[in-house]
């Protein structure tokens, strides 16, 4: 039997097969634990975060609520470095729920997936 894990980290690998960042373009990386949610710029390239954002510090708000913040946040921050497309990596969680809601808000605050 396969564990959740193990399923993640096969999806995880099959999506980052397919898709990469680079210093125009960046790779837009979905982190969800229980608790919190992180999100980062990634050019694959050079192998380096441009930016970053997490809901640590948000208390205000249901998980989804507090996820779509933080993709505001993330728009904003990248937005201020002149990114305008991204590349959003789901990170082998369904599209649904509190990744979903970060990724609208992310797209109405500006950004272009």
């Amino acid at each position: 039997m396969v564990s959740k894990i193990d399923r993640r980290n096969k999806i995880k690998a099959r999506i980052r097969g397919r898709i990469s960042g680079t210093a125009q373009r960046p790779r837009m990386s979905v982190f969800r634990s229980n608790k919190a949610i992180y999100v980062q710029l990634i050019d694959d390239l050079a192998g380096t975060t441009l930016c970053s954002a997490s809901s640590k510090g948000i208390a205000e708000g249901t998980k989804v609520e507090i996820a779509a913040k933080v993709g505001e946040a993330a728009a904003k921050k990248a937005l201020e470095m002149g990114i305008t497309e991204v590349v959003f990596d789901r990170n082998g969680y369904l599209f649904h729920g509190r990744v979903k809601s970060l990724a609208d808000a992310a797209r109405k605050a500006g950004l272009k997936f």
